[in-house]
């Protein structure tokens, strides 16, 4: 293992846990009323506590032959092989092109917090961001497998 970091987006796991903490409460309270009027709140409750837990981190692993991303406990994950790779740079992304994985103008991001990136060059020309809060040592990592 050359490198690796886990990046925490404390505002998205703080605000998605509080919103499910507010909805299952709000759930609860309207099932001492009526238990089937309080199943949607519930149950949104727990899509939003899942997001938080799937959502809520990104671990970056590089190594000899892969760079792997695992969001969160690790259901979402994206790995890139390190001899498709051109040529990384440490890029920063508009505010707009937001957290989790998206497709922006510069190819898929994935990001949890901030808007620091490290932009890897395929030699297919596609390209992809990887949301980190320490972009020199990452591109360092990715710069130094590729030699």
């Amino acid at each position: 293992m050359v490198y690796q970091h886990t990046q925490t987006g404390l505002l998205t796991r703080r605000l998605l846990r509080a919103i499910s903490t507010i909805t299952a409460a709000s759930g609860l309270f309207v099932a001492l009323r009526s238990t089937i009027k309080s199943i949607p709140l519930l149950a949104s409750s727990a899509v939003v506590y899942g997001c938080a837990l799937l959502f809520d981190s990104l671990t970056v692993r590089v190594s000899n032959d892969l760079i792997e991303l695992r969001f969160g406990i690790g259901i979402i994950r994206k790995q890139f092989d390190v001899g498709s790779i051109k040529r990384a740079s440490i890029v920063k992304n508009k505010w707009y092109y937001g957290w989790g994985i998206r497709l922006t103008p510069h190819g898929w991001l994935y990001n949890v917090a901030g808007y620091d990136a490290v932009e890897i060059l395929m030699h297919n020309g596609k390209q992809y961001r990887i949301g980190t809060d320490q972009p020199k040592e990452l591109q360092h990592a990715i710069n130094t497998v590729l030699k």
